[in-house]
């Protein structure tokens, strides 16, 4: 039974992976970003109660599942920039896709830590705020 179990999750995980355009150092990186991204978003609210997420800043499973299909959603955009790139016969637009989602996830982890009151630089802080689109006044506001 156990070989039988063990030969079933590799076969859907050699399948996943080749789906998604293989098994290299950008989809471990994205996978590792987007659940450092969930848990850190778990530690914020279950712990710190700070989530602006969820009502009361508080653990709450619908904004957890929310999480979740975004985190899906990713998972979807690499599988079709992988097709894309097979159909054009090109290599750079999953990576692109990865790269572009990994520093999606990096912002979410950096933005989590400031909400845990981790004492950030100013400049990573305005980094941030640049990044995901605010401008000095809204920030400040």
């Amino acid at each position: 039974m156990k070989k039988i179990l063990c030969a079933g999750i590799g076969a859907i995980g050699g399948a996943v992976s080749s789906l998604l355009g293989g098994w290299d150092a950008g989809a471990v990186t994205l996978l590792i970003f987007m659940g450092v991204d969930y848990l850190s978003g778990l530690v914020v609210a279950g712990v710190f109660h700070a989530s602006p997420k969820s009502g009361g800043g508080a653990l709450e499973s619908r904004a957890g599942f929310k999480g979740l299909c975004r985190k899906g959603m990713i998972v979807l955009f690499v599988l079709i920039a992988a097709r894309l790139d097979m159909l054009l016969g090109t290599n750079y637009i999953r990576d692109g896709v990865i790269i572009g989602f990994c520093a999606n996830e990096l912002l979410s982890v950096v933005e989590n830590a400031g909400l845990m009151g981790l004492p950030l630089p100013g400049a990573v802080m305005s980094a941030v705020d640049v990044l995901a689109g605010k401008g000095e006044n809204e920030r400040h506001e």
